[in-house]
């Protein structure tokens, strides 16, 4: 084995950390270091190559690589001898994730985590994989120790060519084309093809994960061209998603995915992002069909939120853990015999006919997880011996080991559920999600903004640390504008539009006509990068375009338009090649298409006519619009629209523009709707 360099103190550096991931391989007998100048240093002054594993809190494979490996004696010793071991958090470095993960898809095909990747001293991978098993991981590593020692020329000349192809892919040119409708019936043509008739989704069975984008931009294709299909696709999902095991029954929130095509058998994790998705998907569904049951759901997973996944102070944390490995699902899975043994035998019945409990189960070990028939009602507490069976069986699995829950708060991730929760309070008037979603605003504010105002990524057990990347600002810009047409607080939208200012002068690429994912201040990076796939959550590229064209309308600020008409035009080869990759860009570009509309209300908050209007507005699916709510009095500031917005004969008085040219002014709400509903008609 190499000698240690004497000079630097060998140890577990994850001790410091506050990322629950990283703190979980404190104790790991491997000298890991966090993501950072320092671990690179290392490697070059001690000239060794890097291992970088990246994974996160509640992944069920990086559980097992820790047990497999990291946890070993052996790996440890060949780890700490002949390489710089860097273990990163994906959820709070995902600059650095975008990177290698990219490189990893491009090296073996496939991606996944826990990220193996092998660096040179400067950063350039030169080996991958996803997960390794002991023995594949120690044979691994001697070949590297060997290749690096014999011939690291070799080595080095591998990682400069996959970097410089990386450096393609990372910051793509920047598309030549226009994008139109086209783009949106081509995607509705594919959704058509690729829709799984018999148990709803999309894909050729397997894994079936929930994207709520995907739905979002079917929503508004119906709304524009009356495509039955498009609504029929994107209901049929949502209520077999909300009748599957992927739902959890009994507390609310949505698993991860599903491992089977019925989508009845989870993988059991939840994250934010993924409910926030879904609740705001079930609201649109809410406010296109008017069917209660997308209410319903809605509401059940924003109360989960609320009641697990909230921070006292108001910020929202990030995830509950799938459990250990050989241990997943052990919170949520049930025996027939178990249920037999705490309910009476009339309650038992009934949720053996709810749930479709069997003696052999669903699950592992003759166990089942909840899931209701397709053509069945979501049961709920105005059934009373339902309400008391499910009483019980909440009691009995609140006392069972929780999965762990990842604290941390970040900034990105809480713009998202910020949005939903005030689009809660629009759709179903319920005045808890909108305190929510103040509260989380304010938590943001208050923990995640530094002297200079500039926005930081993550916030754990009172430290915040990592300045913010184009996410953070682009989806709180998003939850922001959705908050300031909630309670009208002039306050959020401000802050808006100072975010958006910061932005477009760190981030934007003038040359390239899109935001960098990073704001170029980390020295470790390879590349600054771009992104406009939607992934599990949505594109930060793709949010800021429609976050540009909603400031326009509520600015008259035509640069705003402007960079997001580029910005779409920038994706263009890629909408109009692989429209289905790129939902959350759609919803930008139906948009950029349609009559968009600035309404501007002049009354006062509490005023009845003034709350009918909105009352109005906000029951009906009018997705392309902006409201703005004035006194008469205050000035406009950044809300051009509210620019002499007077009222007419001393009554509440409310104006629908398109592009600043406003209609005759109206104090019926029945006539408001009328014009405000005017869209232009997919031909």
């Amino acid at each position: 084995m190499a000698n240690a360099d004497s000079t630097e103190k060998k140890y577990n550096r994850l001790v410091h950390e506050k990322s629950p991931y990283l703190i979980q391989h404190k104790d790991n007998p491997i000298w890991w270091y966090p993501w950072g100048e320092a671990a690179f240093a290392a490697a070059k002054r001690e000239n060794k190559p890097v291992f970088l594993s990246i994974g996160y809190s509640t992944c069920y494979w990086c559980h097992f690589m820790e047990k497999d490996s990291f946890e070993k004696q052996d790996v440890a010793d060949l780890l700490n001898a002949d390489f710089i071991a860097i273990k990163v958090d994906r959820e709070e470095r995902p600059e650095v994730d975008n990177i290698y993960m990219t490189a990893l898809v491009a090296m073996t095909g496939g991606g996944g985590w826990p990220m193996s990747m092998f660096l040179t001293p400067e950063g350039k991978p030169f080996f991958g994989a996803s997960t390794i098993p002991h023995d594949g991981f120690v044979q691994v590593l001697t070949q590297i120790t060997q290749v690096w020692k014999s011939d690291p020329d070799k080595i080095r000349k591998s990682g400069d060519q996959i970097a410089g192809e990386l450096s393609k892919m990372l910051s793509p040119a920047a598309g030549r084309g226009d994008v139109n409708k086209g783009a949106l019936e081509s995607f509705l043509s594919e959704m058509k093809f690729q829709f799984d008739d018999r148990y709803a989704g999309f894909g050729p069975g397997g894994n079936k994960f929930p994207r709520p984008h995907l739905f979002m931009a079917l929503l508004r294709i119906h709304r524009r061209s009356g495509d039955s299909e498009a609504l029929n696709m994107t209901t049929r999902t949502l209520k077999a998603m909300a009748r599957g095991g992927i739902h959890d029954l009994v507390a609310g929130g949505f698993h991860r995915y599903s491992v089977d095509p019925r989508w009845d058998i989870p993988h059991f994790e939840k994250m934010l992002y993924d409910n926030a998705g879904i609740a705001m998907a079930c609201l649109e569904a809410f406010q296109a069909t008017k069917e209660s049951e997308f209410a319903g759901v809605a509401a059940k997973t924003l109360d989960w939120v609320l009641a697990e996944m909230t921070h006292p102070g108001g910020g929202f944390y990030s995830a509950q853990d799938a459990g250990d490995f050989g241990e997943e699902g052990d919170f949520y899975a049930w025996t027939r015999e178990e249920l037999k043994r705490i309910l009476t035998p009339e309650e038992f019945e009934k949720i053996e006919a709810v749930f479709q409990i069997s003696p052999r189960g669903n699950f592992e070990g003759e166990r089942n997880v909840f899931h209701v028939p397709d053509d069945a009602p979501i049961p709920d507490s105005s059934d009373k011996l339902y309400a008391s069976a499910h009483a019980k069986i909440a009691a009995v699995r609140s006392k069972r080991e929780r999965p762990r829950l990842d604290d941390k708060v970040l900034t990105d991730w809480n713009g998202l559920m910020i949005a939903a929760m005030a689009r809660g309070y629009q759709a179903l008037g319920e005045k808890k999600y909108l305190d929510a979603a103040q509260k989380a605003a304010g938590f943001i504010r208050k923990n995640l903004v530094d002297a200079k105002g500039r926005l930081l990524h993550r916030w754990r057990d009172g430290d915040a640390a990592h300045p913010a990347l184009l996410d953070d600002y682009a989806f709180l810009i998003h939850g922001l504008i959705e908050l300031y047409q909630s309670d009208f607080d002039p306050a959020w939208f401000e802050w808006a539009v100072e975010l958006q200012t910061r932005l477009d002068t760190a981030f934007w690429d003038e040359a390239g006509g899109a935001y960098f994912i990073d704001d170029a201040q980390d020295s470790t990076l390879l590349f600054r990068s771009k992104e406009f796939e939607d992934m599990a959550i949505p594109s930060g590229n793709a949010i800021a375009a429609l976050n540009l064209l909603r400031l326009a309308d509520f600015t008259y600020a035509e640069s705003h338009r402007t960079r997001a008409e580029r910005l779409i035009r920038t994706a263009s080869d890629r909408l109009n090649r692989q429209p289905t990759a790129y939902p959350q860009m759609l919803v930008a570009l139906d948009y950029a298409l349609d009559r968009s509309k600035e309404i501007a209300i002049t009354g006062k908050k509490d005023d009845p006519l003034s709350k009918k209007m909105i009352e109005t507005l906000r029951r009906e699916f009018l997705p392309n619009k902006v409201v703005a709510l004035t006194d008469g009095q205050t000035p406009a500031g950044a809300l051009k629209l509210l620019e002499d917005k007077i009222f007419v004969k001393g009554k509440t008085t409310a104006y629908a523009c398109e592009k600043g040219l406003c209609k005759l002014p109206t104090s019926d709400p029945a006539e408001l709707l009328k014009q405000a509903a005017e869209f232009q008609i997919l031909k």
